[in-house]
């Protein structure tokens, strides 16, 4: 089992920088993603970033080029590096993580079994 701790939200202005961290403890030795998802008011909860075990990534077409998912194996922490932030961006980010080895990661919520309780980001225009 793992706990999630999401921390690095808050309010910024449009075209700013936030760096989001996730602390990951407890039985961390055989995860095979992560990922960085986000729900806005009113809307499905949705993939921003995801990075597996080999390093490999994954974003969401709206973020590619302005987010950077990392993964830092000593401190077991997961950041997600969002630049050139816009309104459109608000919500609430959440971490999350998987055992399971996917053939090929897709950020679908369904893959993900643990999950942190959330960050908020809110941008203004």
């Amino acid at each position: 089992q793992v706990q999630l701790v999401e921390s690095g939200g808050g309010s910024v202005q449009g075209g700013g920088s936030l760096k989001l961290s996730c602390k990951v403890s407890g039985y961390t030795y055989s995860l095979q993603h992560w990922a960085w998802f986000r729900q806005a008011p009113g809307k499905e909860r949705e993939g921003v970033a995801g990075i597996s075990a080999d390093g490999s990534t994954v974003y969401a077409d709206s973020v590619k080029g302005r987010f950077t998912i990392s993964r830092d194996d000593i401190m077991d922490t997961l950041d997600l590096e969002m630049n050139s932030l816009s309104p459109q961006d608000t919500a609430m980010y959440y971490c999350a993580v998987s055992y399971y080895r996917f053939r090929l990661l897709r950020l679908r919520v369904p893959d993900f079994g643990y999950w942190g309780q959330g960050t908020q980001v809110t941008v203004s225009s």
